[in-house]
């Protein structure tokens, strides 16, 4: 079975590397020349893929990461996992467009294409079989087969992988889920089959949008608490002690990654466009979570002017940059606002993230290699993510303030969110 994952990043790897493990031969298609350099060389970037993994897939014969559709020829499956990203708040399939005509040409009877890149509904059937039925000229659903399946990979979960993590899966008709169904059952555990694309593209918006709007809900919660003088963290690890009724959520210093900055507002769109109304909890929960930067950037003022240190030439160091622990994805993560601002308030801004791949890293930022270099010369240290690899319980013994947006550092010196 010869499988093509278009997309080589942190869900189209892991994809890529499971098919190797049981027996298919990969194509492996980025656009991304610096990336695929890496991968021919045996170096991973995503975190959750080790070297030795991508080395013994390489090893094998049956991986090739390659940025030459022509490679693609023959292919069995074909799954799409680049990014939809958001372009002045509007949704931007640009990457699914241009993959589905460079693989159109290269249909045949009986093959088949799924996408999982987050979309709203009606995508796949409205926008990715016209392209593939054109280029090819052949019917979608007849000759060939079509489907979605959202991806639900997080990374840096040692817990839930790829394969432990049950996967949606949907045909544009039953015979395409059926094809959709037989390819995850040899990658994954479990699948969960439902009737259309647009209830399987509906999962994953819905999925996210419940976090968005629960993490934004502790957000202007935690706000609201330290203005009264509340310990929020307390109180909520009290209500989580309850066993039904209650899901625990944390404030952070904002939203990253693809999915809560991107998908609800991706449903939030076509209410809009289609049905003329507002999605009032996504916009509000957007509001609150966009807005979570500015108010670490705030916190971080008010602990300079307690100590009669203004911003401009204040040295501040950010300790980790990724939008969540353990992984080097600074895609729509906070910190690049918060960098953003203190670089406009005239702070000598550093950081230490390890994790980052040093062609990501910003170029406003010095980079640091270790906690001692973090706090050597600081006059404040922001802790941003909480990475294994870093002792922050150091922190909380210092002379230099410390503010903590995670919770995870405990001393006179620290303030925390």
């Amino acid at each position: 079975m010869k499988t093509v994952v278009v997309g080589q990043g942190y869900v189209g790897l892991p994809v890529a590397m499971r098919a190797v493990e049981v027996g298919h031969e990969v194509v492996g298609i980025d656009l991304d020349a610096n990336r695929v350099g890496l991968l021919q060389a045996g170096s991973s970037y995503v975190d959750d893929i080790s070297d030795e993994t991508l080395t013994g897939a390489s090893a094998s014969g049956r991986y090739l990461a390659t940025m030459a559709y022509a490679d693609v020829e023959g292919f069995d499956i074909a799954v799409i996992t680049v990014p939809t990203p958001l372009r002045d708040s509007l949704p931007d399939l640009s990457f699914i467009e241009q993959s589905a005509a460079s693989l159109a040409p290269f249909i045949r009877p009986g093959v088949t294409v799924i996408l999982e890149s987050t979309t709203y509904p009606g995508t796949t059937d409205e926008l990715l079989v016209p392209i593939l039925e054109s280029g090819s000229s052949l019917v979608a659903g007849v000759d060939f087969f079509v489907g979605y399946s959202p991806e639900r990979i997080d990374p840096g979960n040692k817990t839930w992988g790829f394969r432990e993590t049950p996967k949606v899966v949907s045909g544009m008709n039953p015979a395409s889920l059926e094809k959709v169904q037989g390819f995850y059952d040899l990658l994954v555990d479990i699948t969960v089959p439902v009737s259309g694309t647009r209830e399987a593209e509906l999962t994953k918006l819905l999925e996210n949008t419940f976090r968005h709007v629960n993490i934004a809900l502790v957000n202007e919660l935690a706000i609201f608490a330290h203005q009264l003088g509340v310990d929020v963290w307390e109180s909520i690890e009290a209500a989580s002690s309850k066993p039904f009724g209650f899901m625990k959520f944390t404030p952070g210093p904002g939203v990253g990654g693809h999915c809560l900055p991107v998908d609800p507002s991706y449903l939030s769109w076509q209410v809009r466009k289609q049905l003329g109304k507002s999605f009032r909890f996504v916009e509000l929960a957007n509001d609150v979570n966009d807005h979570m930067p500015d108010y670490v950037v705030q916190r971080a003022m008010t602990m300079l002017n307690d100590r009669s240190k203004a911003v401009r030439g204040a040295k501040i160091a950010l300790v980790g940059l990724a939008y969540k622990p353990n992984t080097g994805d600074i895609r729509e993560a906070p910190s690049a606002r918060v960098i953003e601002l203190l670089v406009e308030l005239g702070a000598d801004v550093r950081a230490l993230d390890s994790h980052v791949e040093e062609h990501r890293w910003p170029t406003s930022v010095l980079r640091l290699t270790s906690l001692a270099d973090a706090v050597a010369d600081a006059d404040l240290v922001i802790v941003l993510t909480d990475h294994a690899d870093v002792d922050l319980s150091a922190l909380g013994v210092l002379d230099v303030p410390v503010f903590d947006a995670r919770h995870v550092v405990a001393g006179d010196n620290v303030e925390t969110l």
